[in-house]
């Protein structure tokens, strides 16, 4: 391993000493890396070893750099890798403390990349669809026809009379897909045939109403059917009343929605599909441009998400019992599939975002890419780094890779310019991950476990409304445990700020003062099963907290709605023990006793999903939030149980007396069971039959 650190011109404090033997490397302080001292960096692209460089500035210089480098191994087979360490932590008004952060951040970098996963493909031949007033789409198409195949869909305005590109006319009823299979469907409900008409405008001319414009629509609620442009086109006839022609199926790979409104109602919307309402600004339209021009060819993108149905709480039996993932989706990539008791992800949809596994109770949706054990690995890296280089009271600061981190970086700068910023202190972590919903409550306590003081999560304009609500909720739920095991202060919190524009904000909420941690940090490791790394977590709270002179002494810690972790609470006088409750649990934690009629619980298996609740014909169970401490939750209890019914011929124990009881009292007033039809429920199901066929006053079917 090779680690070049550069202190960018004598503007941040390095301690070459303290990070190397924090990283167990000697290293060397360079002045001017990407300059005089570039040379050092040509040696090292020569040799093999896995190359670390802390500047992201000047990356691509480096980059390239290294591919004019004579003996340069090849980056395919070795890349580089860039740490920010002087936005984050050298630029501030704790630069000088903030070597053992720098020492976290450079020994996470060196953690192989993760382990490749499957991907999803997009095929784009560039046919482009443009929505929009004819004009204004015209424009556009003017600017990308080049590089895509252009056809429009007019709604409105006034065009050019060149036929340059395919116009198609009607109402769009429909549009859905993604990048390379768009389907649209337009209604053909313009009495003219643009395939036909030449643009001559006779008919806009002869038209007493007004009612065609120069997109060669006719607007039917202004016509009068004088049937004047009739007569006008007669010679071309491209103008008909009478004709009856079926919706317009088309696909496309591209779409360019310029209505204000756009044609999508989820916030994150698919992949090809471009929004450029009438107010966009010019740079809103480059960009536009450049990304269309960009979505020709053949593209991949990981399939970031594992899916076990077996794990899945969705549904049984046709009811429904958890439904987070599908309600938090903002890409509508989620959807239900009751028939087969289990949710549909459709992985051309999907963003990415992993609000879904953060969400799940189960672990049935697993984010994977990377994987949780993978971001498990690199916590405790930073962590058990951090606290080998002296760090105290780490705060770790969850971001996105794009947006949250050109907030960090802008921080920094700031800080560097401005001596009244304090910038990025010495303490707080910063963690970049593809989207901040990818983790959740049983990373953010692991990180807790580890030894960070707090966990905090940058979210920006970027993520959906409903992804703000959900992460709040989980870190209610994880901030009331710790709080209630005895770990005072604000342990798990969400940092909301828009753009630059917040900066202040953000340098405010960084410095929050420390919250009380673990005594002593955990060694475990995250398992790829969601509730088996809670199950390690919160073990591992419970005994460093087991001394605490604040620990809760109640055998059970309250929680919110939202948690994953709960009991039930039965009502004795309703439950018939039908246990119809047992086979809707996926999680075994509901369970029946062969030898008596019992309801059995495992609470440490319930994952507060509903499905019982739904599905109990009695509406006997309601769900109860909460973390049992004591032992107690991983055992079974007994929940409820009732007398064993006897068969009142053979006396085989078949039913209980409640359920027989609930079940006479039900049927006694009906036609079909009286006299000794009501007798035969009080038999078990051998019985009843023999009972049937021996009774010589029973109708049979062979007596008809």
């Amino acid at each position: 391993m090779t680690t070049l650190i550069c202190n960018c011109n004598q503007t941040m404090p390095l301690d070459p000493k303290a990070l190397g033997q924090a990283l167990d490397e000697d290293l060397t302080l360079h002045t001017t890396l990407c300059r005089r001292d570039a040379p050092a960096f040509q040696k090292a692209t020569r040799n093999r070893d896995d190359l670390v460089v802390a500047c992201t500035q000047e990356s691509r210089l480096f980059t390239e750099l290294s591919d004019q480098t004579d003996g340069a191994v090849d980056l395919d087979v070795r890349p580089i890798r860039f740490v920010n360490i002087r936005e984050t932590g050298g630029w501030g008004r704790e630069a000088a403390q903030a070597t053992p952060k720098m020492a976290a951040l450079l020994a996470a970098a060196r953690q192989p990349d993760a382990e490749p996963v499957p991907t999803v493909t997009y095929n784009s031949d560039g046919r482009l669809l443009i929505i929009g007033p004819l004009e204004r789409a015209e424009a556009m198409a003017a600017l990308v026809n080049a590089a895509l195949d252009v056809t429009l869909l007019a709604t409105g305005g006034s065009g050019q009379q060149a036929r340059q590109y395919p116009v198609l006319a009607g109402q769009l009823q429909s549009l859905r897909g993604w990048l390379g299979a768009f389907d649209v469907v337009v209604s053909a409900s313009n009495p003219i045939d643009l395939d036909l008409c030449t643009r001559c405008n006779a008919c806009v001319a002869a038209c007493p109403e007004g009612a065609i414009g120069l997109d060669y629509q006719v607007d039917l609620s202004l016509c009068k059917s004088h049937r004047a442009c009739v007569k006008a086109c007669e010679a071309v006839g491209a103008i008909n009343f009478q004709r009856e022609t079926p919706p317009r199926e088309d696909r496309f790979d591209i779409v360019l929605d310029l209505r204000d409104a756009p044609g999508f109602t989820q916030h994150a919307l698919p992949q090809g599909y471009v929004h450029l309402p009438p107010t966009a600004d010019a740079m809103a339209l480059v960009r536009a441009v450049t990304q269309l021009r960009d979505l020709v060819g053949e593209f991949e993108k990981p399939r970031f998400f594992t899916y076990k149905q077996k794990l899945c709480a969705h549904g049984r039996n046709q009811s429904v019992g958890c439904n987070a993932c599908v309600d938090v989706c903002s890409a509508s990539a989620i959807s239900s599939d009751l028939k087969k008791n289990q949710i549909v992800v459709n992985p051309h949809l999907c963003v990415g975002c992993g609000t879904c596994t953060t969400v799940c109770p189960t672990g049935a949706l697993s984010y994977a890419y990377p994987r949780a054990s993978e971001q498990g690995v690199k916590l405790r890296t930073l962590l058990a780094t951090y606290a080998k280089a002296g760090g105290q009271d780490a705060a770790l600061l969850l971001h996105s890779q794009e947006a949250g981190a050109a907030l960090v970086n802008d921080l920094g700068r700031l800080a560097q310019l401005d001596k009244t910023v304090r910038g990025v202190p010495a303490r707080v972590i910063p963690l970049p991950l593809w989207h901040t919903s990818s983790t959740g409550i049983d990373l953010w306590l692991t990180a807790f476990a580890y030894g960070a003081r707090q966990v905090w999560v940058l979210m920006t304009g970027e993520e959906a409304p409903q992804y703000h609500e959900a992460l709040r909720e989980q870190m209610a739920v994880a901030e009331s445990i710790v709080q209630a095991l005895g770990y005072s202060g604000r342990h798990f919190k969400l940092i909301e700020v828009r753009d630059a524009r917040d900066l202040p904000a953000l340098d405010t909420e960084l410095g929050e003062a420390p919250a009380q941690g673990v005594t002593k940090a955990a060694s475990f490791a995250v398992q790829p099963e969601k509730r088996a790394t809670l199950d390690l977590a919160l073990d591992h709270l419970l005994q460093d907290s087991a001394n605490r002179a604040t620990r809760t002494k109640d055998a059970a810690i309250a929680l919110p709605a939202a948690s994953p972790f709960g009991s039930l609470a039965i009502n004795r006088d309703a439950c018939t023990l039908c246990l119809s409750c047992v086979s809707a649990c996926p999680a075994s934690a509901l369970q029946d006793n062969a030898e008596r009629p019992q309801l059995r619980f495992i609470e440490k298996n319930c994952v507060q999903c509903g499905l019982c609740a739904t599905t109990c014909p009695e509406n006997a169970i309601t769900l109860q939030p909460r973390l049992l401490l004591s032992d107690e939750r991983r055992q079974p209890r007994v929940l409820n149980e009732a007398q064993p019914y006897q068969c009142v011929r053979c006396s085989k124990p078949f039913c209980t007396l409640k359920g027989i009881e609930v079940m006479l009292a039900k049927l006694s007033g009906h036609a079909m069971f009286q006299g000794e039809a009501l007798e035969r429920l009080k038999m078990c199901g051998d019985c009843r039959v023999v009972d049937i066929y021996t009774n010589p006053g029973e109708t049979r079917i062979s007596d008809l």
